[in-house]
């Protein structure tokens, strides 16, 4: 027991730890964040420094830790964009009609393997590969057919893909104007991250360079022709999923918005011009007050930065807007439906931290991609919390939590330290190419396998509460035959164009790669032209070669 002259010199908390806290024994349990931070057993204002008007200040209003707009989910509910993406283009317009019509608010959708890595369903290395993770698109003929009755004047669309982004982007575009929807009416997303790919998810076709001059291209494009469009979807989800820590996650993905800002002010434009429609896609995994306060410390970076360091003026250009995604890698195979309450919690996380798009997991992704039943549980997980909770009625309730700020902090102190460490390599390429990044994400996911494996984190259903009677339960099956459906598509569409009108779309496309020419307007041609996504990497390809990676062991 401390004296009474030991005691004058402790605050309060101090003196709270010594007489009363540390008389009772802690469980033994691993008492940090999931990213491995250390967790205090009480925060109070004698261990937590926080200045309301410097780091808090009110929503909408910089530096809009407290959410980007002033009334947030009070004022509008944040859009319910469910993922998917399966077969054939028309079961996935299905599948987008089925969601649409159950209450969904935006469309998402997800490509199938070749599609992400730039081959037509044709091609040799596609084989067992087509309609299985995602809908095959080829070309703007199936790109017609998967928003066949959908007007998309009236929805928000988002399309996760990378390397071939322009081209699926330019197929939107020609799609919007059959339907007589001009280009500056187009709402949406298209994920066009390259940086994350070499970084983590590992779907790239170019070598970084003429890779980011793509991204430029289109954020250029869209800026003068797509202005409601978000031409690049800067992503620390499948960072995330790849086995980083939250403050890696935050880190990494400002990194790579920062690079996208400054390729694209060296190519001379405004950075008021383009930063308004630059977005970010976010995990929500399952340390729920970690990625609350992942989500307030990126906002308050990003305004920071953008103001401070690239001299942004409209305050627009300072809103970091993103959509979340709960966490795939939470899922587990084992007991699936317990996926539904990890689903539900890092949902609620999401909305807290004052996300403006969200999308739920089904139970059973971790088997196979979702069936109807799960998707509609998912999708009702939001309706609920959206309708039920009474949670979108207050703006950020927890802040001025004690815990809440600290880990905001201190993520951001750590996302800072990151910042330095990249700089020191040049740049986020060059980092790259040190395999800098792939280091430190191979090694966080050690840690956490290891604190996995020795029963110091638990897993429900996986390391500690097996069930051994647990009983199979119906997934999702894709249909082979649907393959050799869309091979014949492919080929057909190519004898059944106007193969002089192709081949000079591709000529004009390789002239305009040379020759360092915006080429979104020549991919736009080509599509009209029903060149194949497929045929316009490749013939990228002979322009700038493939990159390959030097593996991290």
């Amino acid at each position: 027991m401390a004296t009474t002259e030991d005691r004058s010199a402790l605050n309060a908390t101090e003196t709270w730890h010594q007489e009363l806290y540390e008389r009772k024994p802690e469980r033994e349990a691993l008492l940090t964040t999931m990213s491995g931070l250390e967790v205090e057993p009480l925060y109070t204002p004698d261990n937590v420094d926080v200045d309301y008007e410097r780091d808090l200040g009110y929503p909408g209003v910089f530096p809009y830790t407290r959410g980007v707009y002033p009334s947030m989910h009070r004022g509008k509910l944040w859009t319910m964009r469910q993922f998917a993406g399966f077969g054939t283009a028309e079961e996935t317009n299905e599948r987008f009609h089925y969601l649409l019509e159950h209450g969904q608010t935006g469309l998402s959708t997800a490509f199938d393997m070749p599609t992400l890595m730039g081959y037509d369903s044709d091609h040799p290395k596609s084989l067992g590969e087509v309609g299985r993770e995602g809908v095959a698109i080829d070309s703007l003929e199936d790109m017609e057919r998967l928003f066949e009755g959908i007007p998309l004047d009236q929805v928000s669309t988002s399309m996760t893909i990378n390397a071939p982004a322009a081209m699926l982007l330019a197929f939107y575009i020609c799609v919007a104007e059959e339907q007589g929807v001009p280009r500056d009416k187009l709402r949406g997303t298209i994920q066009t991250d390259i940086l994350k790919e070499y970084i983590a998810q590992k779907e790239w076709i170019f070598p970084p360079e003429p890779s980011m001059r793509l991204c430029v291209d289109m954020i250029e494009f869209c800026a003068n022709e797509v202005p409601r469009w978000h031409p690049v979807s800067i992503s620390g989800y499948h960072i995330r999923e790849a086995g980083s820590t939250a403050a890696q996650e935050l880190a990494f993905t400002l990194a790579d918005g920062f690079a996208y800002v400054e390729a694209a002010m060296e190519r001379g434009l405004d950075v008021d011009a383009f930063a308004p429609r630059l977005s970010f896609f976010f995990n929500a995994h399952i340390d729920f007050f970690e990625e609350i306060a992942k989500y307030r410390a990126a906002r308050r970076i990003w305004a920071r930065e953008l103001r401070d360091r690239y001299g942004a003026r409209n305050p627009r250009s300072w809103l970091m807007r993103f959509h979340a995604q709960t966490a795939g890698v939470s899922l587990t195979a084992q007991q699936p439906q317990v996926n539904i309450v990890r689903t539900a919690v890092e949902a609620l996380a999401a909305v807290l931290g004052g996300c403006q798009s969200l999308h739920t997991n089904s139970f059973d992704e971790a088997l196979a991609l979702p069936t109807e039943h799960a998707v509609k549980i998912a999708l009702r997980t939001q309706q609920v919390l959206a309708h039920e909770t009474g949670v979108p009625n207050t703006i950020d309730p927890l802040g001025g939590s004690y815990f809440v700020e600290d880990l905001t902090n201190r993520l951001e102190a750590e996302a800072y330290d990151y910042f330095d460490r990249i700089r020191r390599f040049g740049g986020v390429v060059p980092a790259i190419k040190e395999n800098f990044f792939q280091r430190e994400i191979a090694e966080a996911s050690f840690r956490f396998q290891n604190e996995v494996e020795r029963g110091e984190r638990v897993i429900v259903g996986v390391n500690r509460y097996e069930d051994p009677d647990e009983k199979e339960i119906e997934i999702l099956h894709i249909d082979p035959a649907l393959e050799a459906q869309q091979i014949e598509r492919v080929q057909a569409l190519r004898v059944r164009r106007d193969a002089q009108a192709a081949e000079q779309a591709l000529l004009r496309l390789k002239e305009d790669a040379v020759a360092e020419r915006n080429l979104m307007p020549a991919m736009v041609d080509a599509s009209k032209a029903y060149v194949t996504m497929g045929e316009m990497c490749d013939a990228l390809r002979e322009v700038w070669g493939v990159w390959r990676e030097t593996p991290v062991f």
